[in-house]
């Protein structure tokens, strides 16, 4: 479409507003590449509350679409840019700020979530929600998709440190809900709505959340499996009696991935590994680490190793974290994100390993394991004729087993475009009507966020009155 840029360059300044395709190619991606980005209308940097409000009124104004951006890194394309549309990026708004006494911190949706941590962390605080790519995702794209990461199976993801929220709606109006109190029941619980909504209600410009105390020193546990059934064995016991603060697992394929990318010494023999950290205080870590050995060795782990050196446990969370990229050099891929109960988790890695028989390609595994939360990332070769194809029914048929299992096709990352074909065989019919009202009440013209988590084809028509 054509349409006067000027009332946003004066609103934001003319260096903040770029037009130019080329210029604005860094843009219309996030990390899952997925196919189908569309070139922007415009990309938009505001920098404070007031710019928001201004971009997103000009946008209502003229019916102009909006896709809200933090640093790029999701993995569900829920970022992707669509045509015609205002790309609104949130990269300028970075502040952080701790209040040590009352243990919150409020940031800007742009801040990293290393920065929150940082911040928290000269306080003695910390600020849990800990995604593999910490160091450069954004606080305001955790909020959009409620990230979680590989410590959640103890301390919970991002919703359970949202204390307050501010967020600007589809006309551009400020609210601000919630604040710096831990419990609060006043009124119904719309700050939860926002939370993982992807940009589709409304952008986030703002939270207020939660820290607790920096925990103590965390014992470290490095398991060797023969098999992934053996290593899922394990968690699911380890699940029943103890509450490690981590439970990670890699199957054989991502083992070697990882050790091809740089030597970290893992065995690359293992049909699995998994890697666990327990950091209860004093003399409670280490029973807790020693139940966590045998535990393994009675699902019957050919090799423990453990330690008590936070930098040596930090070695091992390198290696764990270094998976995706690892990975991706080994062609393209499609990256899984389903989750199902803990004691499902050996029946959803057995079907995983079928599906990838059955369509003839990798389908290495990656997993929170802890919580159930999985990573299978279907590899392909593009070059290949017809191995897209089988990459998306791979990737279809890993989410349907997910659902089977009583699970879900997102556990973390989204929905965003890439996975919203199958969230009506989730939710339901009903489930899917109710969404759909919500999004029509707040976003009545469609314009936040088109084709993330819902597809604009199928909303339904406004019910005629009587």
């Amino acid at each position: 479409m054509s349409a006067d840029l000027g009332p946003l360059r004066a609103a934001v300044g003319a260096d903040f507003v770029v037009a130019e395709p080329d210029r604005m190619e860094a843009y219309r991606r996030d990390w899952s590449k997925g196919a189908g980005a569309g070139m922007p209308l415009a990309v938009v940097r505001p920098a404070t509350i007031e710019e928001v409000q201004a971009v997103v009124a000009w946008a209502a104004a003229h019916r102009v679409a909006i896709v809200p951006r933090g640093a790029g890194t999701g993995l569900s394309g829920g970022s992707l840019a669509v045509d015609g549309a205002l790309t609104v990026s949130l990269d300028r708004m970075t502040a952080v700020s701790v209040d040590p006494t009352t243990r919150v911190a409020v940031v800007e949706p742009g801040a990293l979530n290393a920065a929150v941590k940082a911040a928290a962390r000269a306080h003695g605080l910390h600020y849990p929600p800990d995604p593999s790519s910490y160091e450069i995702c954004s606080i305001g794209g955790n909020l959009a998709t409620n990230a979680g990461g590989l410590c959640c199976v103890k301390y919970g993801v991002t919703t359970d440190y949202v204390l307050g929220l501010d967020v600007v709606l589809a006309d551009g109006t400020l609210v601000r809900l919630g604040g710096q109190t831990i419990k609060d029941v006043a009124g119904l619980a719309l700050m939860k709505l926002f939370v993982g909504s992807e940009g589709t209600l409304g952008v986030i410009v703002g939270a207020t959340l939660r820290l607790i105390p920096e925990p103590s020193a965390a014992a470290t546990l490095v398991a060797s499996f023969p098999t992934t059934s053996a290593a899922a064995d394990a968690v699911v016991s380890m699940g029943s009696r103890l509450r490690p603060s981590l439970v990670e697992f890699m199957d054989n394929y991502a083992i070697n991935a990882v050790e091809d990318l740089r030597a970290m010494g893992l065995d690359r023999r293992a049909g699995a590994l998994l890697l666990v950290q327990c950091d209860s205080p004093g003399t409670a870590r280490d029973t807790e680490i020693a139940a966590v050995e045998a535990l393994s060795l009675a699902a019957g782990a050919t090799e423990v190793y453990t330690s008590s050196d936070p930098d040596e446990g930090e070695q091992f969370l390198a290696a764990r974290r270094a998976a995706l990229p690892a990975l991706e050099r080994r062609g393209a891929m499609l990256l899984e994100d389903v989750g199902v109960p803990v004691p499902k988790l050996p029946a959803l890695l057995a079907r995983i390993e079928e599906i990838s028989a059955i369509h003839g390609l990798p389908i290495p595994v990656v997993a929170h394991a802890g919580d159930g939360n999985t990573h299978p990332n279907v590899i392909y070769n593009p070059s290949e004729p017809g191995a897209l194809d089988r990459a998306e029914r791979a990737f279809a048929d890993v989410m349907q087993a997910a659902i089977a299992l009583g699970g879900t096709i997102s556990g973390e990352h989204g929905v965003g475009r890439l996975k919203r074909a199958a969230l009506p065989d989730q939710l339901g019919a009903a489930v899917m009507d109710l969404t759909w009202r919500v999004k029509n009440a707040l976003d009545p013209d469609g314009i936040l966020n088109p084709g993330a988590i819902l597809d604009p084809v199928n909303r339904p028509l406004p019910k005629e009155q009587p």
